[in-house]
Protein backbone atom coordinates (compact mmCIF):
# COMPACT_ATOMS: atom_id res chain seq x y z
CA UNK A 1 0.00 0.00 0.00
CA UNK A 2 2.83 2.41 0.87
CA UNK A 3 4.49 1.66 -2.46
CA UNK A 4 1.25 2.41 -4.32
CA UNK A 5 0.93 5.72 -2.50
CA UNK A 6 4.44 6.66 -3.61
CA UNK A 7 3.43 6.04 -7.24
CA UNK A 8 -0.21 7.23 -7.47
CA UNK A 9 -0.51 6.85 -11.26
CA UNK A 10 0.66 3.23 -11.14
CA UNK A 11 -1.69 2.51 -8.25
CA UNK A 12 -4.62 4.16 -10.01
CA UNK A 13 -3.97 2.14 -13.17
CA UNK A 14 -3.83 -1.12 -11.22
CA UNK A 15 -7.05 -0.27 -9.41
CA UNK A 16 -8.75 0.62 -12.72
CA UNK A 17 -7.71 -2.63 -14.40
CA UNK A 18 -8.73 -4.65 -11.34
CA UNK A 19 -12.14 -2.95 -11.28
CA UNK A 20 -12.66 -3.61 -14.98
CA UNK A 21 -11.57 -7.22 -14.60
CA UNK A 22 -13.88 -7.85 -11.64
CA UNK A 23 -16.88 -6.20 -13.28
CA UNK A 24 -16.23 -8.03 -16.55
CA UNK A 25 -15.95 -11.42 -14.79
CA UNK A 26 -19.34 -11.22 -13.08
CA UNK A 27 -21.01 -13.08 -15.96
CA UNK A 28 -20.05 -14.36 -19.40
CA UNK A 29 -20.71 -11.52 -21.84
CA UNK A 30 -20.97 -11.61 -25.64
CA UNK A 31 -20.47 -15.37 -25.91
CA UNK A 32 -21.46 -15.29 -29.58
CA UNK A 33 -18.70 -12.78 -30.38
CA UNK A 34 -16.02 -15.48 -30.67
CA UNK A 35 -17.90 -16.98 -33.63
CA UNK A 36 -18.23 -13.71 -35.59
CA UNK A 37 -16.34 -13.83 -38.91
CA UNK A 38 -15.56 -10.11 -38.64
CA UNK A 39 -16.28 -7.06 -36.50
CA UNK A 40 -15.41 -3.35 -36.34
CA UNK A 41 -14.41 -0.71 -33.82
CA UNK A 42 -12.90 2.70 -33.20
CA UNK A 43 -9.49 3.68 -31.80
CA UNK A 44 -8.44 6.51 -29.50
CA UNK A 45 -4.74 6.71 -28.69
CA UNK A 46 -1.82 8.73 -27.37
CA UNK A 47 1.64 8.50 -28.90
CA UNK A 48 5.22 9.41 -28.10
CA UNK A 49 7.12 9.97 -31.35
CA UNK A 50 10.70 10.80 -32.23
CA UNK A 51 13.46 10.18 -34.78
CA UNK A 52 16.37 7.79 -34.51
CA UNK A 53 19.17 10.06 -35.73
CA UNK A 54 22.60 9.19 -37.12
CA UNK A 55 25.19 11.89 -37.77
CA UNK A 56 26.89 12.59 -41.09
CA UNK A 57 30.67 12.70 -41.59
CA UNK A 58 30.45 16.50 -41.78
CA UNK A 59 29.28 16.60 -38.16
CA UNK A 60 32.71 15.40 -37.01
CA UNK A 61 34.63 17.83 -39.26
CA UNK A 62 32.88 21.10 -38.41
CA UNK A 63 32.87 23.10 -35.18
CA UNK A 64 29.70 25.17 -35.54
CA UNK A 65 26.94 22.71 -34.58
CA UNK A 66 28.17 20.72 -31.59
CA UNK A 67 24.98 18.82 -30.68
CA UNK A 68 22.29 17.34 -32.92
CA UNK A 69 19.84 14.98 -31.27
CA UNK A 70 16.14 14.00 -31.42
CA UNK A 71 13.48 15.03 -28.91
CA UNK A 72 10.50 12.98 -27.80
CA UNK A 73 7.07 14.61 -28.05
CA UNK A 74 3.51 13.54 -27.26
CA UNK A 75 0.61 13.44 -29.74
CA UNK A 76 -2.69 11.68 -30.28
CA UNK A 77 -4.37 9.35 -32.81
CA UNK A 78 -7.85 8.66 -34.12
CA UNK A 79 -8.67 5.56 -36.09
CA UNK A 80 -10.97 2.77 -37.22
CA UNK A 81 -10.59 -0.96 -36.70
CA UNK A 82 -11.61 -3.94 -38.82
CA UNK A 83 -10.97 -7.47 -37.52
CA UNK A 84 -11.26 -10.66 -39.65
CA UNK A 85 -11.33 -14.01 -37.87
CA UNK A 86 -8.93 -16.53 -39.45
CA UNK A 87 -8.84 -19.33 -36.83
CA UNK A 88 -9.57 -19.76 -33.12
CA UNK A 89 -6.13 -18.32 -32.41
CA UNK A 90 -5.40 -15.88 -35.25
CA UNK A 91 -7.12 -12.79 -36.65
CA UNK A 92 -6.21 -10.42 -39.47
CA UNK A 93 -6.55 -6.81 -38.39
CA UNK A 94 -6.64 -3.52 -40.35
CA UNK A 95 -6.35 -0.40 -38.18
CA UNK A 96 -6.08 2.82 -40.29
CA UNK A 97 -5.33 5.86 -38.15
CA UNK A 98 -4.70 9.58 -38.31
CA UNK A 99 -1.68 10.61 -36.21
CA UNK A 100 -1.00 14.12 -34.94
CA UNK A 101 2.61 14.25 -33.78
CA UNK A 102 5.84 16.24 -33.81
CA UNK A 103 9.32 14.77 -34.20
CA UNK A 104 11.48 17.67 -33.06
CA UNK A 105 15.26 18.01 -33.31
CA UNK A 106 17.61 19.80 -30.89
CA UNK A 107 20.78 21.59 -32.01
CA UNK A 108 23.47 23.27 -29.92
CA UNK A 109 25.71 25.76 -31.75
CA UNK A 110 29.04 27.35 -30.92
CA UNK A 111 28.89 30.36 -33.25
CA UNK A 112 26.73 31.98 -31.99
CA UNK A 113 26.36 30.17 -28.66
CA UNK A 114 22.70 29.16 -28.69
CA UNK A 115 20.30 26.24 -28.52
CA UNK A 116 17.81 25.70 -31.34
CA UNK A 117 14.82 23.40 -31.54
CA UNK A 118 13.54 22.53 -35.00
CA UNK A 119 9.92 21.42 -35.12
CA UNK A 120 9.08 18.70 -37.63
CA UNK A 121 5.28 18.67 -37.57
CA UNK A 122 3.47 15.58 -38.82
CA UNK A 123 -0.11 14.75 -39.71
CA UNK A 124 0.21 11.12 -40.70
CA UNK A 125 -2.30 8.78 -42.33
CA UNK A 126 -1.22 5.30 -41.28
CA UNK A 127 -2.28 1.98 -42.87
CA UNK A 128 -1.19 -0.94 -40.65
CA UNK A 129 -2.02 -4.56 -41.43
CA UNK A 130 -1.48 -6.91 -38.50
CA UNK A 131 -1.73 -10.54 -37.46
CA UNK A 132 -3.31 -10.95 -34.03
CA UNK A 133 -2.55 -13.97 -31.84
CA UNK A 134 -5.10 -14.36 -29.04
CA UNK A 135 -5.41 -16.49 -25.93
CA UNK A 136 -8.49 -18.33 -24.66
CA UNK A 137 -11.03 -16.24 -22.83
CA UNK A 138 -10.59 -16.20 -19.06
CA UNK A 139 -14.12 -15.31 -18.06
CA UNK A 140 -14.62 -11.97 -19.79
CA UNK A 141 -10.94 -11.20 -20.40
CA UNK A 142 -8.50 -12.18 -23.12
CA UNK A 143 -4.82 -11.39 -23.78
CA UNK A 144 -3.40 -10.97 -27.29
CA UNK A 145 -0.28 -9.95 -29.19
CA UNK A 146 0.03 -8.29 -32.60
CA UNK A 147 2.71 -8.08 -35.27
CA UNK A 148 2.50 -6.49 -38.70
CA UNK A 149 3.63 -3.97 -41.28
CA UNK A 150 2.54 -0.39 -41.89
CA UNK A 151 2.63 2.30 -44.57
CA UNK A 152 2.52 5.94 -43.42
CA UNK A 153 1.89 9.06 -45.51
CA UNK A 154 2.73 12.44 -43.95
CA UNK A 155 0.26 15.11 -45.08
CA UNK A 156 2.38 17.87 -43.47
CA UNK A 157 5.74 16.89 -45.00
CA UNK A 158 8.04 19.84 -45.74
CA UNK A 159 9.89 18.05 -48.55
CA UNK A 160 8.72 20.50 -51.24
CA UNK A 161 9.41 23.70 -49.25
CA UNK A 162 11.86 25.93 -51.13
CA UNK A 163 12.76 28.70 -48.68
CA UNK A 164 14.07 26.32 -46.05
CA UNK A 165 17.56 27.40 -44.97
CA UNK A 166 16.90 26.55 -41.33
CA UNK A 167 14.74 23.46 -41.86
CA UNK A 168 15.36 19.74 -41.89
CA UNK A 169 13.33 18.19 -44.70
CA UNK A 170 11.66 14.78 -44.43
CA UNK A 171 9.97 12.52 -46.95
CA UNK A 172 6.23 11.94 -47.08
CA UNK A 173 6.24 8.13 -47.03
CA UNK A 174 7.41 5.74 -44.34
CA UNK A 175 7.12 1.97 -44.14
CA UNK A 176 7.96 -0.20 -41.17
CA UNK A 177 6.82 -2.79 -38.62
CA UNK A 178 4.70 -2.83 -35.48
CA UNK A 179 4.72 -5.07 -32.40
CA UNK A 180 2.35 -4.91 -29.47
CA UNK A 181 0.12 -6.55 -26.88
CA UNK A 182 -3.23 -5.85 -25.29
CA UNK A 183 -6.18 -7.00 -23.19
CA UNK A 184 -9.80 -7.47 -24.22
CA UNK A 185 -12.46 -6.92 -21.54
CA UNK A 186 -15.91 -8.14 -22.59
CA UNK A 187 -18.92 -6.12 -21.43
CA UNK A 188 -22.59 -6.81 -22.31
CA UNK A 189 -22.59 -4.54 -25.38
CA UNK A 190 -18.95 -3.75 -26.24
CA UNK A 191 -15.32 -4.79 -25.81
CA UNK A 192 -12.93 -2.46 -24.00
CA UNK A 193 -9.36 -3.01 -25.27
CA UNK A 194 -6.27 -1.24 -23.90
CA UNK A 195 -3.20 -1.87 -26.07
CA UNK A 196 0.49 -0.96 -26.07
CA UNK A 197 2.68 -1.13 -29.19
CA UNK A 198 5.92 0.08 -30.73
CA UNK A 199 5.96 1.30 -34.33
CA UNK A 200 9.31 1.63 -36.13
CA UNK A 201 10.02 3.00 -39.59
CA UNK A 202 12.53 1.06 -41.69
CA UNK A 203 13.35 3.60 -44.40
CA UNK A 204 15.43 6.76 -44.08
CA UNK A 205 13.10 9.79 -44.36
CA UNK A 206 15.81 12.47 -44.37
CA UNK A 207 15.85 14.58 -47.54
CA UNK A 208 19.49 15.58 -47.95
CA UNK A 209 20.22 19.08 -49.20
CA UNK A 210 23.79 20.54 -49.13
CA UNK A 211 22.35 24.05 -48.84
CA UNK A 212 20.68 23.39 -45.47
CA UNK A 213 23.11 23.91 -42.57
CA UNK A 214 21.19 21.89 -39.99
CA UNK A 215 20.50 19.10 -42.44
CA UNK A 216 24.19 18.79 -43.33
CA UNK A 217 25.13 17.32 -39.96
CA UNK A 218 22.49 14.57 -40.22
CA UNK A 219 22.91 11.34 -42.15
CA UNK A 220 19.74 9.29 -41.54
CA UNK A 221 16.41 9.84 -39.79
CA UNK A 222 14.17 6.87 -38.96
CA UNK A 223 10.78 7.36 -37.36
CA UNK A 224 9.99 5.78 -34.00
CA UNK A 225 6.69 5.75 -32.12
CA UNK A 226 5.32 4.30 -28.89
CA UNK A 227 1.52 4.12 -28.83
CA UNK A 228 -1.01 3.47 -26.08
CA UNK A 229 -4.44 2.80 -27.59
CA UNK A 230 -7.99 2.22 -26.39
CA UNK A 231 -10.08 0.21 -28.87
CA UNK A 232 -13.86 0.10 -28.47
CA UNK A 233 -15.22 -2.88 -30.42
CA UNK A 234 -18.65 -4.31 -31.01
Amino acid sequence: MFNLLRYPLTGALLVLLSTISLSASAQMNMEEHDRKPYYFGITLAANQSYFRLSHSDLFLHQDSIMVAEPLKTVGFNLGLLANLRLTNRFDLRFNPQLFFANKNLYFRENYPDRATEKKVESIVVSFPLQIKFKSDRIGNMRVYTIAGMKLDHDLASNKSVRLAEDLVKVNKTTYGFELGAGFEFYFPSFIFTPEFKISNGLNDVHVRDPNLRYSNVIDQLNSRMIVFSIHLQG
